[in-house]
């Protein structure tokens, strides 16, 4: 069974809604287990026990919060060489549209990929032009539905490579690349 680490920062709110739809999105697929942890009591443990990690934050001066940062400044040296190909993808808040929260999104990545993991972005669209290719993303709390969607989707999509990847369901393979006979 694969586990799947939804791992959050979140100040007011915005962030947290994020993953707990980026956790809800995960439990569509069958078979696999789903943690959801603030980064204030996530734990290196958690870390190492997750097939696919979520990790999403507020976007600070276009960057990952720096609860988050310190999360994995603080675990890399325990996890380090354990966390090669597990899978990772991001989300991210902020103020407002063009805040920075794609590049929040790329700051998480580069801490993912520091410690080993492999990351996706998402090619779907949730709405008109609006798609997550570097990590779910929106300007405050989603309240729209292509809002909503994009972290559900996010979570979705990490939940069908862990169980193709790490259970060998190639049943769950998303998109053109389904499973082949």
């Amino acid at each position: 069974m694969g586990h799947i680490l939804v791992i959050y920062d979140s100040k007011t709110g915005n962030t947290e809604t994020m993953a707990e739809q980026v956790a809800a999105g995960a439990r569509e697929i069958p078979g696999l287990e789903v943690r959801l942890r603030h980064v204030d009591t996530a734990t290196a443990d958690d870390a190492l026990w997750a097939d696919g990690i979520a990790c999403g934050t507020p976007t600070y001066v276009g960057l990952a919060s720096w609860k988050m940062k310190k999360y994995w400044d603080d675990i890399a040296h325990t996890v380090w060489g354990k966390m090669d190909g597990k899978i990772g993808c991001a989300f991210s808040t902020s103020g407002g549209w063009g805040g920075g929260a794609e590049l929040t999104c790329m700051s998480i990545l580069t801490m993912l990929m520091n410690v080993g993991m492999l990351t996706f972005g998402v090619t779907d669209y949730t709405g008109k032009q609006f798609t997550l290719h570097y990590g779910a993303v929106t300007a405050g709390k989603p309240r729209e539905e292509k809002e909503i969607e994009a972290p559900r989707r996010l979570g979705k999509r990490l939940a069908q490579w862990v169980a193709v990847y790490v259970d060998r369901r190639d049943d769950m393979r998303p998109g053109p690349m389904k499973a082949r006979t």
